[in-house]
């Protein structure tokens, strides 16, 4: 049998795939503005607190590295605008309570997947704080003063440079990864090694579209972050319910491969 037999067959998209995936997202976004845009408040509230829970402590730089390092988490947390694409895909109106608590991501795949994003999370995190204890002697307590550090000082810039270099690495790793794979185990049937292993493919069997993919989901939530998170409100949600897209036009219909693993054995 082949390396891929058992997991669904995997789509070519173009290169103007993800620009689809965005329009299509924004119509739907509008289709239950009330739930979504609610879920996104969440989102942002929570973000903002965070990072001015960080901040007051004088820990500008954590501030800044912990909002670079949200891409390793998002995936999950986006489990609700998944659960509402999916719902509006079959015709539904969701309510915030289902998108809340999605009942099919209560489960030991989803947690197996959710406890590897938080230990890359937290690898970044260390390993932005090396590169930056490496690159100074100083501790800037304000983002003012870390941001004048990093763009107008030797050591600042070769501190961007090495940890954009590695950062970026770990980065295009786990989106690897987690692309396809989080909207993937809403499915119940599907295990997170057969979701991570499709998504691998996915990604690495269409480079061009979904390295765009990934470029426009990190400038968007930088937007995000440059409005004190205000702007996440509506691009969280806009961007899950586009992951969803991605999702539903790379991987071909679950439950056809199944049944054409059926009728094979």
């Amino acid at each position: 049998m082949g390396a891929n037999a058992g997991l669904p067959a995997v789509s070519l998209i173009p290169m103007s795939a993800p620009f689809y995936w965005l329009a299509g997202a924004w119509s739907d976004l509008w289709r239950a503005p009330v739930p979504l845009l609610a879920y996104g408040f969440l989102i942002s509230a929570a973000s903002l607190a965070l990072a001015a829970g960080i901040y007051v402590t004088n820990a500008a730089f954590w501030t800044v590295a912990l909002t670079f390092g949200f891409v390793f988490v998002a995936p999950l947390l986006a489990m609700g605008p998944y659960d509402a694409a999916r719902r509006l895909e079959a015709g539904e109106t969701p309510r915030l309570g289902q998108i809340l608590l999605v009942r099919s991501a209560v489960r030991n795949d989803v947690a197996c997947l959710g406890l590897a994003l938080l230990v890359v999370y937290s690898l970044w995190g260390q390993f932005a704080q090396i590169v930056y204890g490496l690159s100074t002697y100083q501790i800037h307590r304000t983002i003012p003063e870390f941001v004048r550090f990093a763009l107008t000082t030797d050591d600042g810039r070769q501190m961007l440079i090495v940890g954009s270099g590695v950062g970026g690495a770990v980065a295009l790793l786990t989106y690897t990864l987690v692309a396809v794979s989080a909207p993937m185990l809403l499915d119940p049937r599907t295990s997170v090694f057969e979701a991570v292993a499709t998504s691998f493919r996915a990604v690495t069997g269409n480079p061009g579209p979904m390295l765009l993919w990934a470029l426009i989901l990190a400038l968007l939530v930088g937007l995000s972050a440059v409005t004190g998170f205000v702007a996440m409100v509506v691009i969280f949600p806009w961007l899950g319910l586009a992951s969803w897209r991605a999702y539903r036009t790379l991987v071909v219909d679950l439950e056809q491969n199944r049944a054409a693993l059926q009728r094979a054995a």
